[in-house]
């Protein structure tokens, strides 16, 4: 950890810098994934398609930035690079080969929801390990996150 005047005990900084970190990697995977959608997509409602999942892909990547910065202000170190979130992510691997807009829809949703599961529960385990402004944080990236898997969902065919 690095020096701060931060006033949290530093157990709580390191817990709270291990849970941003996990879920770094997963936004990285994540954006990185609506990117393949973005890149990939065909069919019907292209368009709307292709510029969905590219504003998608820049609200995860402010998720990234803000989890990051998080971790860095309370003294410790952001693990941003390709190599741990492929190593870390918790996302299930995108798949590759689909363009089709309902597949992109459906794995681009199922990301989103996996994401969002785990920054609620995140944010639960900060409370409880007493760093509220890091809970804070994450549920305020559960309501981005949420809002996103809205607008992605709403793409798709009604059932």
């Amino acid at each position: 950890m690095q020096h701060t005047h931060n006033t949290l005990a530093e157990l709580i900084r390191e817990q709270s810098v291990e849970v941003l970190n996990k879920n770094l990697a997963a936004a990285i995977d994540l954006h990185s994934q609506v990117k393949q959608a973005h890149w990939n997509v065909r069919g019907p409602g292209f368009i709307a398609a292709h510029d969905l999942f590219d504003r998608v892909a820049g609200v995860v990547e402010d998720v990234s930035d803000k989890l990051a910065e998080r971790a860095g202000g309370l003294g410790g170190t952001a693990h941003g690079t390709i190599q741990v979130a492929v190593a870390q992510s918790f996302l299930v691997p995108y798949p590759h080969g689909i363009a089709d807009t309902a597949a992109h829809i459906f794995a681009v949703a199922g990301s989103l929801a996996a994401f969002g599961q785990s920054v609620r529960a995140a944010a639960v385990q900060s409370t409880v390990f007493g760093d509220v402004d890091t809970a804070d944080l994450f549920t305020e990236i559960s309501r981005a996150v949420d809002q996103q898997l809205w607008f992605v969902e709403a793409h798709a065919l009604p059932k």
